[in-house]
């Protein structure tokens, strides 16, 4: 742990160990060195940069998204803030409630450069543009550095800044700079020697055409499959609502199904943009998670910049697809675009609202399906979905209690629900599962099934499958055997696989 001399504040007449006086509403040096501490070391002192570098992640941009998560209205603010300059944004930023420095990515390259640092003697200090508030917490949670330099109300230690307070201390070339991107290469223009790691290419080009010396530190790439998580490639199952009204209208055409087709695209890219969102809002709760801590965001395999480049071309190739099938499926997409960023700001935090607006993002794509292929839905079919897949986001939440109570964790902070309601939670997942059950029944038995099917009583064996199925659901999460999305589990339990494709026999013997 950093807990020595260096730790003491400067005081309004003292001096750093390169002369000069720093006045604290002026200066980004908080943690002062003094010269007997540097002559100690058998080498130059060693620089890390922490934003990209230390960690694989930026905290201005997880602060803000943490307090929008929470205070949508809190944008005002943060622009507020930004027209007296980013320093004041970031001191506006710097008390995040979710913050934890235990659970953010760091790069284990530069934690281990750092310690064969310590071990030939060198000195380690943490530079960030990040406010001094947040990288305090994370040098004392890591206890590996010296001292630190950051952000106050009034200054951002940020490219030039940055340089000319480490030169100030340490002497031009006379500390080693270990950064990330272009922010740094003024730094890296002053240090004696240049460590980058995960640079762009013209960050990269520039180093070389330095007279630096530069040495580049290995790091992971995102692959396609690390894109594909976390554009949730694998949740596009669900879209595949949207041919239900085309099987049960039995008005399967070539133009029905390439419609069907476009509005199947249509929202998984809008779902996609929405799910990448959700984890930016969600980076704190997402990293205590027992399996959400590994989705690319969280875990920093891909930048969070990068996430959030990827929300509009998402988002406007989704209005592009809708609007070129038609105006009012346009419309509908808009309307599931709106409930779910509603969902991801606000509504999943309120108790049983949150279950309803996931029932009723699931019916629109039914519904949405239906406007994409001019197919009048059925009443009965809007019921039953919404009373399903009420009683899968019920599971859903079960699932997520009972993992919180079998661990002994506290009552979840970012949902409206207490570990005591895991039974309660359970009984309204059953009794909506049942009633879905109802509602088909009394669908099969209506005028409308008799004239489309020849053996409409071919469908009552539907009934016990939907029973079993269900109950078998919920069992298995009481068994703890299912995973957080039931949604999911469905697609890869071969069980649930296998009542879908006898369902479907079942209707085609019907027909």
């Amino acid at each position: 742990m950093a807990h020595s001399k260096l730790n003491q504040p400067l005081s309004e007449s003292g001096a750093s160990s390169g002369g000069a006086l720093h006045d604290p509403h002026e200066s980004a040096l908080v943690m002062p060195l003094d010269s007997a501490s540097l002559t100690q070391a058998r080498s130059r002192p060693l620089v890390v940069d922490l934003d990209g570098t230390l960690i694989a992640s930026d905290l201005l941009i997880e602060a803000a998204f943490s307090e929008l998560g929470r205070r949508p209205q809190a944008l005002v603010e943060m622009l507020s803030a930004l027209k007296s300059g980013k320093a004041a944004l970031k001191h506006r930023l710097s008390e995040p409630v979710d913050f934890d420095p235990g659970t953010l990515p760091y790069d284990p390259e530069v934690l281990a450069f750092i310690r064969q640092a310590k071990a030939e003697g060198s000195s380690v200090y943490l530079a960030s543009a990040s406010h001094e508030k947040l990288v305090s917490r994370i040098a004392d949670h890591l206890g590996i550095f010296d001292g630190w330099f950051a952000s106050n109300e009034t200054v951002n230690l940020a490219g030039e800044k940055k340089a000319g307070q480490l030169v100030e201390v340490f002497g031009a070339r006379g500390f080693d700079y270990v950064g990330n991107d272009a922010a740094d290469l003024p730094v890296w223009k002053n240090a004696a020697r240049a460590i980058a790691i995960r640079a762009p290419a013209g960050v990269r080009k520039e180093l070389l055409s330095s007279d630096t010396p530069v040495e580049h530190l290995s790091h992971a790439r995102p692959t396609w499959r690390t894109w594909a998580r976390m554009l949730r490639v694998h949740q596009y199952a669900k879209n595949a609502l949207v041919f239900i009204p085309l099987l049960t209208s039995h008005h399967l055409t070539l133009d029905t199904i390439g419609s069907a087709l476009a509005a199947f695209v249509a929202f998984s890219l809008c779902a996609s943009s929405i799910y990448i969102l959700n984890d930016l809002v969600d980076l704190q709760d997402d990293r205590r998670h027992r399996s959400k801590c590994r989705r690319p965001l969280a875990c920093g395999a891909i930048p969070l910049m990068h996430g959030i480049m990827a929300i509009p071309i998402l988002f406007l190739g989704a209005l592009a697809v809708a609007a070129a099938l038609s105006l009012p499926f346009l419309g509908v997409l808009l309307g599931y675009f709106a409930l779910t960023t509603a969902y991801s700001f606000a509504l999943k935090r309120l108790m049983v609202i949150d279950v309803i607006t996931l029932a009723g993002l699931y019916s629109i794509r039914v519904f949405g399906g239906a406007v994409a292929t001019n197919v009048v839905v059925s009443e009965w079919l809007l019921a039953f979905c919404m009373m399903i897949f009420m009683s899968l986001a019920l599971i859903k939440r079960y699932v997520e209690i009972a993992a919180r109570r079998d661990a002994n964790l506290p009552d979840p902070s970012g949902r409206d629900y207490k570990n005591s309601d895991l039974d309660v939670v359970a009984a309204l997942a059953a009794g909506a599962g049942l009633n879905a059950v109802t509602v088909f029944t009394l669908y099969i038995s209506s005028e409308t099934v008799k004239r489309l099917y020849t053996h409409p009583k071919v469908l009552w064996l539907v009934a016990p499958l939907l029973m079993y199925w269900i109950a078998r659901t919920l069992l298995l999460a009481s068994r703890r055997q299912m995973d957080d999305d039931p949604v999911v589990f469905a697609i890869k339990d071969k069980v649930s696989l296998g009542i879908v494709a006898l369902t479907g026999l079942l209707m085609l013997a019907a027909v």
